[in-house]
């Protein structure tokens, strides 16, 4: 990388996010540590129930991290090892750890090119009679096919476990025009409040949704130690709790959740205007059946550039980042006899060619302006 000059803007802008709230922010933390109730205090449940109506779904339960959100209803479902689940391969790698953590069997399926979901055809042509669940992945802030992979899921008797760590707050849209939050789709949704996500705390955090009475149970008893009360364990369990801060200040970034989708749809937007000429680049796809909440805005760069492009900008002071460099089936911990190089095209050419710019709530037309051409200007060397 060549010498980096002072930065334009982060990737995520969460120090002036915070600015803008501060007040609210410091006095929910310190009603926390006037109260001393730092683990399963009132922030939580107050959280828990405001998400819950925010999404409309009967059970939120939240927990430590997105990761333990997926092991934690993996768990629930009575999963086994041996049991294969259906994932996609271009994806953070904590979707097929936690599969892999219990022993089941990761069966990676390609994506689709323009919109980065997993690929329905795909997931079928891999169903075989150890399949116990899917794992659709809302990958950079729009809904996968839900519609089409619930009804996989009730052909093939199959469990649909949605990965929403990048999407909280889209919306998917049935072909009958219905609506539902992201994560409230399938069995159980899962997301994560790491803090760049679009909901994020001051540290780590994450929940599980459910509308199954019996499953919102479940989650809650493996999140505690597997107990139905105190000292009453009566299932395998961990330990995986939000605490009372993070949840006070996610209980006060819940009321903007939307005013920041908005803004970094209008980030998008702007982004879209300025780079959909250039032809050596192609903007993100739009799912004609989700909302996009662009925790990510990826372009593709074609003809090899993408590297060269990535190391212009970060000459000029403009970050960003490649999500993701290497495919899953070529990680190697993930590797396995039934895959090879050249199995999974899609996302190998993704890897290679994806590139994502700053996309945060306080972006502005002058920094995006100066974003734009620089980019611009680099493909007119």
């Amino acid at each position: 990388m060549a010498d980096v000059k002072t930065l334009l803007t982060p990737m995520v802008d969460l120090k002036n996010q915070y600015l803008k709230i501060k007040s609210e922010i410091d006095a929910a933390i310190q009603e926390v540590i006037d109260s001393t109730a730092f683990i399963n205090g009132p922030a939580v449940k107050a959280f828990q129930n405001n998400l819950e109506k925010y999404l409309n779904v009967k059970h939120v339960i939240p927990c430590a991290n997105g990761t333990d959100a997926l092991q934690i209803a993996m768990m629930a479902l009575g999963l086994k090892p041996g049991d294969e689940v259906i994932t996609a391969d271009f994806t953070y790698v904590a979707t097929a750890e936690v599969i892999g953590l219990l022993g089941l069997t990761p069966v990676l399926v390609d994506v689709n090119p323009d919109t980065f979901d997993i690929n329905v055809e795909a997931i079928e042509k891999n169903i075989t009679s150890k399949t116990k669940a899917i794992v659709p992945v809302h990958l950079f802030g729009q809904c996968a096919n839900m519609e089409a992979i619930m009804q996989l899921a009730e052909k093939y008797n199959l469990y649909v476990i949605e990965d929403n760590a990048q999407a909280i707050g889209a919306d998917y849209i049935f072909s009958n025009g219905g609506r539902k939050k992201a994560g409230t789709i399938g069995h159980i949704g899962c997301t994560s409040f790491f803090p760049s996500k679009n909901l994020g705390c001051f540290g780590d955090g994450g929940a599980i949704m459910t509308n199954d009475d019996e499953l919102a149970a479940k989650c809650r008893m493996i999140a505690s130690h597997g107990q139905s009360k105190q000292y009453v364990h009566d299932v395998l369990g961990v330990n995986s709790r939000l605490d009372s801060i993070q949840a006070a200040i996610l209980n006060v970034k819940l009321k903007y959740l939307d005013k920041y989708i908005e803004a970094r749809q209008w980030a998008a937007d702007m982004y879209d205007r300025a780079l959909s000429q250039l032809s050596e680049v192609k903007i993100p796809a739009r799912q004609k059946k989700s909302t996009h909440v662009f925790h990510q805005y990826t372009l593709q760069v074609k003809n090899g550039k993408r590297d060269a492009l990535r190391e212009y900008l970060q000459s000029q002071g403009i970050p960003s980042m490649i999500y993701y460099p290497i495919p899953l089936h070529l990680q190697k911990a993930y590797q396995s006899d039934r895959y090879k190089e050249g199995d999974f095209p899609v996302t190998e050419q993704l890897c290679n060619s994806v590139l994502s710019l700053p996309m945060h709530t306080e972006l502005n037309e002058e920094i995006i302006h100066t974003i734009t051409n620089t980019i611009i200007q680099f493909f007119n060397k």
